[in-house]
């Protein structure tokens, strides 16, 4: 009797092969190779040739040139990318983090997580401890300009490339938001809310800022003078302030409660805060004092806590830019990964974003 015996079953996955065969054709090549190359030396469909280098160029494996050329990097190992973050305590901050902490998984890249503590001397020493550990990209987002040359010449003499969230360092690639921008069209707003509750009649205008960020994070508020000045020209320019409230929550308060204070009976005052967290200060010194009808305040960052504050009846915080947040990590994962591969990368790329008032708010909830 002749035993009869079944093919053994081989569990393979048709599509990693595919990749496979086109990653090993890669490393065989002798220089790049064009899709239709691929396509014509592996037989595999066109479209799945294409899918299937885009993949791993975005995770890093590949590179295409501006000729449309791929050519493996020379290195198959992941990336590792050091966040320095600006503060575990800072709303935004941790945002930010969350959302490079999902991007970097999904493309596949090594995360090393950093707190700066909102410390220049605490960055100084992350840093240090970024070069120790090589990693491939930093992506620092520290607040004080005073370190940042120290930063920048430290990563550069260790020859990583450097992407700065927010706050601009030398020799490093700026991601973050249009600081004048989005102060401009928030001074848009508090101007347009004095026309029509209070028939124009502002008596100050008050700009919380971060002074020890530097001049392009103190353009957000410099951006919301002139937005308020844009509908309201006749203000005297002695009556527009700056008060530094370092994007802190307790400085703004302590700041906005002293301002207060020494003007008790002045009515139409008008905040830009250079930070939600600023913001919600100034909002806690106005119910304190009970000015909540003579001040409006417009924050930036649009974190949870301050959508919550917007949207109590007659808060004096009257909207916020959301800085789409969700776009940080991805874009940051994309523009490391691209100056990994040599690529040519703007020096300054901008994150959309987008004004929330109250009423849009209260829209949102009924649609």
């Amino acid at each position: 009797m002749i035993k009869r015996t079944t093919p053994r079953r081989l569990y393979l996955i048709p599509v990693l092969s595919k990749a496979l065969d086109v990653l090993e054709l890669l490393e065989n090549a002798n220089g790049a190779l064009t899709l239709e190359t691929i396509f014509q030396r592996t037989n595999i469909s066109k479209t799945t040739v294409y899918r299937i280098l885009k993949t791993f160029a975005h995770r890093g494996y590949l590179v295409q040139s501006e000729y449309g050329l791929y050519r493996l990097v020379a290195r198959l190992r992941k990336a590792t990318f050091g966040f320095g973050g600006e503060s575990a305590e800072m709303p935004f901050s941790e945002a930010v983090r969350d959302s490079l902490q999902a991007a970097a998984t999904a493309a596949g890249v090594d995360l090393v997580l950093l707190d700066n503590r909102y410390d220049g001397a605490t960055a100084l020493r992350n840093v240090d401890e970024f070069i120790k550990r090589k990693v491939d990209v930093i992506i620092e987002f520290q607040i004080d300009r005073r370190v940042a040359p120290v930063i920048a010449d430290k990563i550069d003499s260790a020859g990583i490339p450097l992407i700065a969230v927010d706050i601009p360092h030398p020799h490093a690639t700026y991601f973050g938001v249009d600081n004048y921008r989005v102060g401009f069209e928030a001074g848009q707003l508090l101007a347009q809310y004095a026309k029509q509750r209070w028939d124009s009649k502002v008596r100050w205008v008050l700009g919380l800022d971060i002074e020890e960020a530097g001049p392009l994070v103190q353009s957000r508020v410099t951006g919301a003078f002139e937005g308020v000045r844009s509908k309201l020209p006749t203000i005297p320019e002695e009556f527009f302030v700056r008060l530094d409230g370092r994007g802190i929550r307790e400085t703004s308060y302590l700041q906005v409660l002293e301002f207060l204070q020494r003007h008790p009976k002045d009515r139409g005052i008008l905040i830009a805060a250079a930070t939600d967290t600023s913001g919600l200060g100034a909002v806690r010194a106005v119910k304190e004092l009970r000015r909540g009808k003579q001040v409006a305040i417009v924050g930036q960052d649009c974190i949870p806590e301050a959508l919550t504050e917007m949207s109590a009846a007659n808060s004096p915080l009257i909207g916020s830019v959301s800085h789409e947040v969700h776009d940080y990590g991805p874009t940051l994962i994309q523009l490391g990964l691209a100056l990994l591969a040599g690529k040519r990368v703007a020096p300054y790329n901008y994150v959309t974003h987008r004004l929330v008032t109250a009423e849009s708010l209260s829209k949102g909830k009924r649609t």
